[in-house]
């Protein structure tokens, strides 16, 4: 009996091994960086690689709040543990100061380490895998100019068995395939510039997509809620939530730069988006990242309109929040809901109060928030928490009255939903 089971234990051993084989993905140093990169004076390739990285807000995750630039430490938390940022200073012993370009390259391109170890996706190496081979070395040549800064990488804080490698491998073979950026030639250049950057260094599929029980994209910018942090990603297409295919470009540039528009304005994880990365875009860049997104399709189909219950109960509910908007939000948004823009944003026809998923105005009235300071905006008007103020049946009552005033048409929310929310960290 004994030595049926070490013969199936070592069968097991062995397909494992195999699976590994299999799975494991082959170091790929792509093609060569163009002839015109490679002429480039080096000082042209480092510039052109810390914009680069501006637009891949890649400090954001490798960066501590106070740490040291790109020294890595930063908790990134998921449904399955956290990853911890690694550090990606020109330090050779703790960051990538002894990685060569291919190495770089395969670790933005294919999400493997110099030390060929699988990077977990919470490096959006599945976006980034579309940068070119010029962009990935002009970033590699920015990075390798990085002060070194020697501070250790911690492990990874993963539950079983998401921490395993070869689980890894498991998911890529059925999530992730390599493929650099093609251009669709029916399509100006301005347009492949602006989905380059979109779908590529931009990564906003990241958050405004769908996610499956495996962590997944479902590769559309569909709108989803951002694991963990509680926030929900809306989607850039549909006109329910925030499609921008009726918008005017200028205002989606405004938008995108500095964070506020005449139409809305960014909170939430995508403020620090605006702060730290698309407000450092040049004016071209924008304008091509503006014209992809209202380019988008939008889903088929118009959804049929709410319903309004009529009952003597929920017409109270709605004009006890009234009352609480008259008395706590009008003086800034207006008797009508028609804002003062851009410094307090319209809510009458405000596609973030209207959207199914009512977590993000539930989450700013209970939490308050602003828009971030940007070179176009240096000092934004912040809205004032009322956690402290209202408790869950009035921020309920109030934000359901947002959602119903002023032609705004959608269900309301229940004292429930709030407090699944008044609790949860800002970040």
């Amino acid at each position: 009996m004994k030595k049926k089971i070490l013969t199936l234990f070592a069968g097991l051993l062995v397909l494992l091994a195999a699976a590994a084989l299999w799975l494991w993905p082959k170091d790929d140093a792509g093609a060569p960086a163009s002839a015109a990169f490679k002429a480039l004076p080096a000082a042209e390739k480092v510039a052109r690689g810390a914009y680069l990285a501006k637009a891949g807000d890649c400090m954001a995750c490798h960066t501590t709040r106070g740490g040291v630039a790109f020294a890595g430490g930063r908790a990134l938390q998921t449904p399955f543990g956290n990853v911890i940022a690694p550090n990606i200073t020109s330090d050779k012993e703790n960051g990538i100061g002894s990685w060569s370009a291919d190495d770089f390259w395969n670790a933005l391109h294919n999400g493997k380490s110099k030390n060929g170890r699988l990077l977990y996706p919470a490096f959006p190496y599945t976006d980034y895998t579309k940068v070119t081979r010029d962009d990935s070395d002009a970033l590699y040549a920015y990075f390798q100019t990085v002060p070194a800064h020697p501070q250790a990488n911690r492990p990874h804080e993963l539950r079983f068995p998401y921490n395993q490698q070869l689980t890894l491998a498991v998911w890529r073979a059925m999530y992730f395939k390599p493929a650099v950026y093609q251009a669709d030639n029916s399509k100006p250049a301005e347009w492949n510039r602006g989905a380059y950057l979109v779908q590529g260094l931009g990564h906003c599929i990241a958050c405004h997509s769908t996610r499956n029980a495996l962590g997944a994209s479902d590769g559309g910018l569909n709108g989803g809620m951002i694991p963990v942090l509680g926030w929900y990603a809306p989607s850039l297409n549909s006109d329910r939530e925030a499609g921008l295919g009726e918008w005017q470009t200028p205002h989606i540039e405004q938008l995108l730069k500095t964070g506020i528009s005449p139409r809305a304005t960014v909170f939430g994880p995508m403020a620090e988006v605006v702060r730290q990365s698309l407000q450092h875009l040049n004016d071209a860049d924008i304008g091509a990242m503006a014209l992809y997104l209202k380019s988008l399709p939008a889903p088929d189909g118009k959804p049929e309109p709410y319903e309004r219950e009529k009952s003597s109960e929920a017409v109270a509910f709605l004009a006890a929040g009234a009352k609480i908007y008259k008395s706590q939000c009008m003086d800034c948004h207006g008797e009508n809901g028609e804002g003062i823009p851009p410094a307090y944003p319209p809510l009458a026809g405000n596609r973030a109060l209207t959207m199914d998923e009512a977590v993000n105005p539930i989450r700013i009235v209970l939490n308050g928030g602003f828009p971030p300071g940007t070179a176009g905006n240096p000092r934004p008007y912040g809205m004032p928490p009322f956690s402290h103020a209202l408790n869950d049946v009035e921020v309920a009552a109030v934000v359901s009255y947002l959602r119903s005033a002023w032609g705004n048409n959608a269900r309301p929310v229940s004292s429930v939903e709030v407090n699944r929310y008044r609790n949860v960290p800002l970040e």
